[in-house]
């Protein structure tokens, strides 16, 4: 079984109109200008999923500022989900600090969607590490059984489009402010997967994971190897950032560095299932 944890999906207006969008949503436009910017309908995924043999996919739209948009982009995910509901789980997005967004993360796990993300804490104006600014997108999403998906990025190396600042360093306070979340940081963390080495933090974090979103662009297959060394393949889970990349780029990197068997299974499926059964 393999299980996709990062594909964006957009609503067909979206791409339509993204010009119009873009003039009020500057993360938006910063992405979707972006020189490997791709467009995916949620047939897209699908047709795309069947070519690559994935089984099935976590799809979410763009998380806007605006809490309208999102739901636009929520209500086409719901729509998705409900059509294919054995090849998606939907996750919604929302911008946590505005008037509303917790009855929109109520309002999606009626319809069925499993979880909150991705969200772009640079792009949306919070910040994760204040537990002011999250308790409630926590404590809403705690009471409604769903998991959280931050992107977050490596604070070294060469910039991109959206890269943005939120790192190991913000991971870190953000599971030691809410141990009781279940959260998948996106892009390796950022790197924060390293610091499991160190025995309080691999109690702080105990209820992370990360995802492999952008790996070809961003590390050597080798960071397998290590994450395997340090005990944290486990944890990881493979996620394509799709359309930008599909699984073929992954394929290579994963059989190029990992034995066929336990750990390419657990990497590309089982991690993701363990992670989701509920917890008691």
């Amino acid at each position: 079984m393999i299980i996709d944890t990062h594909v964006h999906v957009y609503p067909p207006d979206v791409i339509r109109d993204f010009e119009k969008i873009s003039e009020r949503e500057d993360y938006f436009k910063l992405l979707c200008h972006g020189k490997i910017h791709k467009w995916a309908t949620y047939e897209d995924v699908i047709e795309q999923m069947d070519k690559d043999g994935i089984e099935k996919s976590w799809i979410f739209g763009f998380a806007f500022k605006d809490l309208g948009l999102c739901r636009h982009c929520n209500n086409y995910v719901i729509e998705a989900v409900k059509k294919h509901p054995n090849r998606f789980q939907g996750l919604a997005v929302v911008p946590p600090l505005s008037l509303g967004a917790d009855e929109e993360i109520a309002r999606c796990a009626e319809e069925g969607l499993i979880g909150v993300g991705e969200l772009f804490p640079g792009g949306q104006g919070f910040d994760i590490d204040d537990v002011r600014q999250t308790w409630r997108l926590v404590g809403t999403t705690q009471e409604a059984g769903m998991v959280l998906l931050f992107h977050t990025a490596e604070p070294v190396g060469h910039d991109y489009p959206g890269k943005g600042n939120v790192g190991p360093r913000e991971g870190a306070q953000f599971c030691m402010n809410h141990p009781e979340a279940k959260v998948v940081f996106a892009h390796f963390g950022g790197g924060l997967w390293l610091y499991e080495l160190m025995p309080e933090m691999k109690r702080y974090l105990r209820n992370a994971r990360y995802d492999t979103a952008a790996l070809p662009w961003l590390y050597t297959p080798h960071i397998l190897q290590a994450m395997k060394s340090a005990d944290v393949l486990e944890k990881l889970f493979y996620g394509s950032d799709f359309p930008i990349l599909s699984f073929g780029r992954y394929e290579r990197a994963i059989k190029g560095v990992l034995e066929m068997g336990k750990d390419i299974s657990d990497l590309l499926g089982h991690n993701v299932e363990k992670f989701l059964v509920p917890r008691g």
